[in-house]
């Protein structure tokens, strides 16, 4: 898998096909949250978060990718609906990886956006 599908597979809520990816050293930084360090804590935030994604419908759009040598950025919108509750979150992740070609770093940057500014998309 390449650096573009391992990103994309991530911000798309698919983290087991990453896991072998995954630096030991890992670093993610979800912005105003947490850092979660090492490839244990962030296989297991992965599993929290793939957990609450199955206990709702998503939907994931990739917008833009950016492509570097080392480094992969994907921006996108995903909607969370539960019965009659719909979230929408416009994402940015920007993956760094290592000479060995591993991920090394996660910055992630999520928005709640308000169901009005959704018309405008």
């Amino acid at each position: 898998m390449n650096k573009e599908l391992i990103a994309e597979s991530f911000s798309m809520g698919r983290f087991e096909e990453t896991y072998s990816y995954l630096s030991d050293s890992i670093e993610w930084n979800i912005i105003g949250e947490e850092t979660i360090t090492g490839i244990e804590s962030v296989i297991q935030k992965c599993e929290e978060t793939s957990n609450y994604f199955k206990s709702v419908t998503t939907t994931f759009n990739v917008k833009n990718r950016i492509i570097g040598d080392h480094q992969v950025v994907i921006n996108g919108l995903a909607v969370f609906e539960k019965k009659d509750e719909v979230s929408f979150i416009d994402a940015c992740d920007i993956y760094t990886f290592n000479d060995n070609g591993l991920l090394q770093k996660i910055e992630s940057y999520c928005i709640t956006i308000k169901n009005e500014a959704m018309h405008d998309k």
